[in-house]
């Protein structure tokens, strides 16, 4: 069956559909390519045959729809093919092979990009993990080809285009996912004419009432206004045309879904927004822009901070344009944008102006180069996400970004989003430079890590070489790249630490037994690394050091005959016969309990905590008969004797409520070398107060100093130590 020629004359919306791609396609593709495209349609309609959409039309249908919409975009053959094809390895037996050996490698790869998974790791998933899985296996394919993002999105378009017949449940998830997902991606890529199709069409699915009666509105209020924005557009023309400007003028009427928005964010009803109207001007070079914008500023008072240079500092994804907000004639605010047509066709089209406008090669491949370079970091990032759930909030972060400009010490320009902090931006300027800053100046002044960077400051990160970075980070850092590059260096910590720590556990064990780790065959460690089904020693000791496997029962099988035969205790077989050194300083894998704070000197206990590693307690802790019931995994654990460092503890303090009391408990905690953490009121009348004071120590003597000099002040009835 050929399409191509003019003489097939069918009544099936399938064979209408793909005469109008073939005319589409002709205007820029040669016959043969043209040829590839129908061979493509014909298999996809043997494959799809006897499956129907929802409407009840032959479900070909909707795969060559998809490609129609690429097909004005002027999308190469292999993916039109791909968009016919789109469907086939997840609806129907055929294999992403046998696509391969029918049409070619790259259509198949293409085609896979897009097909869902329908079983992930053979595990049960919500729908939540799911779909978050699907879209991560979608963004490793567009690292690899960027078609595939725009084969998606020209699904998604046409899905939402036809969402009539489906439940209103559905309708309503389908357009929350395209709103959080598929609207932002089109945006970060420069596509804001399919963006703001997918937004308007998610509105209208999640609220058919507010959508129609918004819609009916603004059309009444369009013939009252006409007049006025025939006025100004009259005006502006004038005065550009005194100017001898060339330009062009056009009026728009603001994308639904961005008035909504509008009216949500900021309580307004319809009639308080004036700017439902924009006025665009189109220019032939960067210097008449700006010209232009002077001859709009002479006119209509500009209002103050509501100017946007796009064009001197682009957008994260590469839109340019000049931006101002001015009062009309008629007192309303009148929104004006001012670009060239090559930044209109880029704005309009993003990457899909690589297929549109080949005359611009420079511009669309800065545009292919600035998404090439998102699709990295994410890539980047979904390789140290936990899972595809912190992936998809990874993503949501970066795909709604809000710019500030901030200057590097030697005038280099670092955009980064709105709220982002300093370490934010010493993220953005390397990872290495994140991972050792420990300071920064803003301006030249000193301030703390946590700063909120504005427009227009000068930073200088201040770096050491024994910094890393710390847990809290996690609570201020906004970009995607930070949180992204903590998790990982914390992650890599927290293995080598608990790698260092196994070795630790499995040597003293070993020491019990009369042996060295160092002594034992490589044949029977890689016997046992077998039998535990594990690849190497490190994964050992790191497991060891978790507590998620017992070091002694691991030195008892290294040590005994037959290593596969299970380890049988005898009753008065003890598992500690030398306790585990303390130093307090081994970070992520050892653990002081906050029941009871305990500090140098102290008796303590330990347990393993599967996945943490090892939680110490003090001796007297309440919670210890109740922890010791729940976890039978316990060991034998007492300080190093040359412990350094600051440990906190906390001492429940009852003293007269006077004025200036608790400024002299802090007072005298601070001359004898300690620091108060936290305080927290316990109790309080009109003579009595009670708080419960966490303060830093060195040891037990240090703590038995600072009590007995608060013991001796006026104003102190009682104090005792809390231990759980």
């Amino acid at each position: 069956m050929s399409i191509i020629a003019d003489e097939v004359v069918s009544t099936r919306p399938q064979d209408e559909l793909i005469q109008k791609l073939c005319f589409i396609l002709s205007g820029y593709l040669d016959e043969d390519q043209i040829k590839n495209c129908v061979r493509a349609y014909e298999f996809g309609a043997d494959a799809h045959i006897g499956q129907f959409r929802k409407s009840g039309e032959a479900y070909i249908c909707h795969p060559v729809s998809v490609a129609i919409l690429l097909a004005e975009m002027h999308m190469d053959a292999s993916g039109i093919m791909a968009a016919i094809l789109h469907d086939v390895i997840e609806d129907t037996p055929i294999t992403k092979k046998e696509l391969a050996k029918q049409f070619s490698q790259e259509v198949a790869d293409l085609v896979d990009g897009v097909t869902k998974l329908t079983k992930i790791d053979g595990r049960s998933q919500t729908r939540a993990e799911a779909q978050a899985e699907n879209v991560r296996k979608m963004f490793l394919a567009m690292g690899k080809d960027l078609r595939v993002i725009l084969v998606k999105l020209a699904d998604r378009l046409h899905n939402m285009q036809t969402l009539g017949v489906m439940p209103a449940e559905k309708k309503r998830r389908i357009a929350r996912e395209t709103l959080d997902i598929y609207g932002p991606i089109a945006n970060r890529l420069g596509m804001s004419k399919i963006r703001h199709k997918l937004e308007e069409l998610s509105f209208q699915a999640m609220y058919p009432t507010r959508h129609k009666v918004l819609s009916h509105a603004i059309k009444k209020t369009r013939g009252n206004r006409s007049k006025i924005i025939d006025t100004i557009e009259d005006t502006i023309k004038n005065r550009l045309e005194q100017a001898e400007l060339h330009y062009e003028v056009s009026g728009r009427e603001k994308n639904i879904y961005s008035i909504y928005q509008k009216m949500v964010q900021k309580k307004l009803s319809l009639s308080a927004i004036f700017d439902l109207y924009a006025f665009r001007i189109f220019c032939d070079n960067v210097d008449t822009c700006y010209r232009a914008l002077g001859v709009i500023h002479n006119l209509y008072k500009p209002i103050p901070g509501r100017f946007k240079d796009y064009i001197a500092l682009p957008k994260a994804n590469g839109y340019q344009s000049l931006h101002t907000i001015v009062i009309g004639p008629y007192g309303a605010p009148i929104e004006i944008q001012i670009r060239t047509h090559e930044m209109h066709r880029m704005a309009e089209s993003g990457i899909a102006a690589h297929w549109l406008y080949k005359s611009d090669e420079d511009k669309t491949e800065k545009f292919q180069a600035r998404a090439n370079e998102w699709l990295r970091d994410l890539l980047e990032i979904q390789k140290t996400a936990g899972d595809s759930l912190e992936f998809i909030d990874n993503l949501k972060i970066d795909l709604f970004p809000q710019e500030v400009f901030v200057f590097t010490p030697k005038g280099g320009i670092i955009k980064i989003p709105r709220g982002a902090t300093i370490i934010d931006f010493a993220y953005a300027v390397h990872t290495d430079i994140g991972n050792a800053c420990v300071s920064a100046r803003i301006d030249k002044q000193l301030v703390p890590l946590q700063t909120k960077l504005e427009n227009g400051m000068t930073v200088e990160i201040i770096t050491a070489p024994w910094a890393r970075p710390n847990a809290l980070w996690l609570n201020y850092v906004t970009t995607v790249k930070a949180r992204s590059c903590i998790r990982n260096h914390l992650k890599h910590f927290k293995q080598q630490e608990a790698i260092s720590l196994g070795h630790r556990l499995l040597e003293k064990e070993l020491h019990t037994l009369h042996v060295q780790l160092e002594t034992i065959e490589q044949s029977r460690i890689k016997i046992l690394l077998k039998v535990m089904n594990m690849t190497t020693m490190d994964e050992l000791l790191e497991d060891i050091g978790l507590g998620n496997k017992m070091p002694f029962l691991v030195a008892k099988r290294l040590t005994q005959v037959d290593i596969n035969a299970n380890i049988k205790l005898d009753s008065n077989e003890t598992t500690q016969q030398t306790p585990l050194i303390i130093k307090g300083t081994e970070g992520m894998v050892i653990t002081l309990a906050k029941c009871c704070r305990p500090i140098p000197g102290d008796s303590i206990i330990g347990y393993f905590n599967p996945g943490k590693g090892i939680v110490v307690h003090h001796h007297e802790c309440r919670n210890h008969t109740v922890v010791r019931k729940k976890h039978t995994n316990w060991l034998d654990v007492e300080w190093c004797k040359d412990v350094d460092g600051d440990f906190p503890t906390e001492i429940r303090i009852e003293i007269l409520n006077q004025r200036g009391a608790l400024a002299t408990i802090a007072s005298t905690i601070s001359n004898h070398g300690s620091n108060i953490e936290n305080v927290t009121v316990v109790d309080q009348d009109d003579r009595v107060c009670v708080d419960l004071i966490t303060l830093s120590v060195n040891d037990r003597n240090h703590l038995a100093k600072v009590i007995r000099r608060l013991k001796e002040l006026s104003i102190v009835i009682k104090i005792t130590r809390v231990k759980g």
